[in-house]
């Protein structure tokens, strides 16, 4: 029998964001943002053809979801506002009905005995900043630090934990290289333009929080995912080390030491890649890090040194530098299609404790999402996903250790709280303690994971037979 005991003011909780859960994405003066038009525009890019406005409800809901987050033994849960709901246009006029839904939603976390963490961004770009050119514009990183700044005066006297973005780089590659999310646009250079403004964006609204004089923390969650070698050879190694300064270090760098990797600029550089910038953005970013690093983890990235030369019309991609590599004999999700290693969690807080001043972090994501969880439920109709404890306890297990070995970690939140949109993927794939049955107005079933959660936080950690 093994115990593993976390500190007691560890924070458990869920994380969830507005435009993947609020639902309403046309009532109560919302704006639309780019997942509304996309959907308007190409329903048919979306799982089953079934858009945001179909999300699980928490616009009309939040009432007896927080009493069930209550009862699951949560002592936070990290939201998100969604800037169209506030700001219609993005900029100007702020939407009194969503000052009033934010207001009310935090009243009742708080009443609950749960910490609202809340961020400002999670992949939702309002249309109008879109349409002038979304993160390539230097006029929207001005416009979301006054968006900031609004929340920050509006919401602040409730919120002491703040984030400025969730998993920026995702916005980057999938909007940017990979045709994955709205504009698709496949333009490396672009691409850099817009990770830049958007690390400009978060710092900006750091700034903003600073000047408040606010007296909480305010962070950023990344999505740290480590970057393996095939092997030791040279070649493979430094594969490894450029797609971890793409996708890792571009943002934790300037997030936590104030300035981005000389390796990194010198590779932009000499690929003619570097973004349009200004000369006080290198004060800003070294003045306004961050507090709190939120890591999202849900798989490792391994890599292996190029195959094949390139063709030389394919456009420049990351992968021009390096090779995705499949190891034989890795654990896997077979709906999600990652790979589950769970000691990347511990290598990720280990990094951060030797090689980013130990920086005050927390398991920000942390999930595994599952095809048709229905066929799991048992004859008292609870979904029995042991799949998923497994994965939660195999993950903190490691997350233990690295306590143990002095990392700065305060907390562990799960994605999600109940089954939510999930983008291009809609729902095929569920992620949550709690289920969500769309056929049944969208009723509120807790699984089996989520009786396993309460104990953990009730008890400040779990025992396990090996």
């Amino acid at each position: 029998m093994s115990q593993y005991t976390f500190p007691n003011d560890f924070w458990w909780g869920s994380a969830a964001s507005a435009t993947q859960t609020e639902g309403a994405a046309a009532m109560d003066g919302k704006g639309k943002n780019i997942w509304d038009y996309w959907y308007e525009q190409e329903p048919n890019r979306f799982f089953q053809q079934v858009g945001p406005s179909e999300a699980s409800r928490f616009y009309e809901a939040y009432q007896a979801d927080i009493a069930l987050m209550k009862k699951l033994g949560h002592n936070s849960f990290r939201m998100s506002i969604s800037w169209s709901r506030l700001m219609p246009n993005g900029t100007g006029e702020v939407n009194p009905a969503a000052v009033d839904f934010y207001h009310h939603v935090l009243d009742e976390l708080i009443n609950a005995g749960i910490e609202p963490f809340v961020n400002l961004y999670h992949f939702d770009m309002p249309l109008a900043m879109q349409q002038i050119g979304g993160w390539e514009n230097r006029d929207v990183v001005e416009a979301f630090q006054a968006y900031a700044r609004t929340c920050f005066q509006l919401f602040g006297s409730k919120v002491s934990k703040w984030f400025t973005q969730n998993e920026p780089i995702v916005p980057v590659e999938a909007g940017y290289l990979y045709d994955m999310h709205y504009p698709n646009v496949v333009d490396f250079k672009r691409a850099v333009q817009v990770g830049y403004h958007s690390a400009l964006a978060s710092a900006k609204a750091i700034q903003a929080y600073k000047e408040e004089g606010q007296q909480g923390k305010i962070g950023i969650i990344l999505n740290v995912t480590p970057s393996y070698p095939r092997s030791s050879h040279p070649a493979d190694v430094k594969a490894a080390k450029i797609a971890d300064l793409f996708f890792n270090r571009s943002f934790l760098d300037v997030s936590v030491k104030g300035d981005f990797p000389e390796e990194l600029i010198q590779l932009l550089e000499k690929h003619d890649l570097l973004p349009v910038t200004q000369t006080e953005d290198r004060v800003i970013f070294s003045t306004y890090t961050i507090d709190l690093l939120g890591v999202n983890y849900y798989q490792p990235r391994r890599v292996k040194a190029k195959e094949y030369a390139t063709h030389p019309d394919a456009p420049l991609m990351p992968e021009h530098f390096f090779d995705a590599y499949d190891m034989p004999g890795r654990k896997m999700n077979p709906y999600r299609g990652w790979e589950i290693y769970e000691k990347g969690i511990y290598d990720i807080l280990i990094n951060l404790k030797d090689n980013y001043n130990n920086v005050e972090c927390f398991i920000s994501e942390n999930g595994m999402g599952v095809e048709n969880e229905q066929r799991f439920k048992d004859d008292s109709g609870i979904i029995q996903d042991d799949y998923r404890i497994d994965f939660y306890k195999d993950h903190l297990k490691w997350v233990h250790k690295a306590l143990e070995e002095g990392a700065n970690v305060k907390g562990y939140h799960v994605w999600t709280f109940m089954d939510n949109w999930s983008w291009m993927n809609a729902y095929k794939n569920r992620y949550g303690l709690v289920s969500v049955d769309l056929n049944n107005n969208a009723k509120r079933s807790i699984k089996k994971s989520g009786y396993w959660f309460k104990d953990v936080a009730t008890n400040n950690g779990f025992f396990t037979e090996a």
